[in-house]
């Protein structure tokens, strides 16, 4: 089945700094596909971001990204190559009902340190939240990359002590929009989890479970 697609003109875009060319995921295309994703060989366009499938081989997880207008490409650990690749013209409608990447998370265990690196770099640091969440990381910092949010986590205390504080930066995972939430999770079946609220005001939430059979944490929300 081939889907639509839709000018990228009714994806909300926030106009100058830095923005996310294409995220790369150590995962098959074939496992992406089987979930509902529209993927073109190796490249699945959500929103105005490419997500590059590059199988096992590539690692685990989400294992880098490109940026647009961006000089360095040190960003504590958050590996990085540059881009001058226009967005897509457009995106497709995927038959799972995802739209969009909503927001990449990052993981820290110096929190101060890597906004430093982040913000030195140009990027546009909209807030820190100074309140746990249901997962326990004590302080998370937002950043603005065109439609998308970088979401940095500080890690728990226990593991910095544990790990130490001089360790870089990591990704995590993604959370991508879903239009209509339950139809969604209606769809995806046991791959997906219960839908709960956010940590955002307003907005709800469901996670992918083991039997999505994908390498990088993904979760589900509704639209901001």
């Amino acid at each position: 089945m081939i889907a639509a697609t839709r000018p990228l003109h009714s994806i909300c875009a926030v106009a100058g700094g830095a923005t996310i060319d294409e995220l790369v995921v150590a995962d098959r295309p074939s496992a992406w596909s089987a979930l509902g994703f529209q993927v073109d060989e190796d490249t699945c366009v959500l929103g105005e971001v490419r997500i590059r499938l590059a199988g096992a081989d590539a690692g685990k997880g989400l294992v880098g990204w490109s940026l647009r207008d961006v000089e360095a490409t040190e960003f504590d650990g958050l590996p990085t190559t540059v881009s001058d690749r226009p967005p897509p013209s457009e995106a497709p409608d995927h038959p799972n009902g995802i739209a969009a990447v909503d927001h990449v998370v990052a993981i820290t265990p110096a929190l101060d340190r890597t906004v430093a690196v982040l913000e030195r770099a140009g990027f546009d640091l909209r807030r820190v939240r100074e309140e746990p969440t249901p997962a326990g990381a004590p302080r998370q910092a937002f950043f603005r990359l065109g439609a998308t949010v970088l979401e940095v986590v500080q890690e728990p205390a226990e593991l910095v002590e544990q790990q130490g504080a001089d360790r870089p930066a990591f990704f995590w995972g993604l959370a991508f929009v879903a239009s209509d939430l339950e139809a969604t999770v209606a769809q995806l079946g046991e791959a997906v989890g219960e839908i709960r609220p956010a940590v955002q005001p307003g907005r709800r939430i469901a996670t992918l479970c083991r039997a999505a059979r994908l390498s990088v944490p993904i979760a589900l929300i509704t639209p901001s």
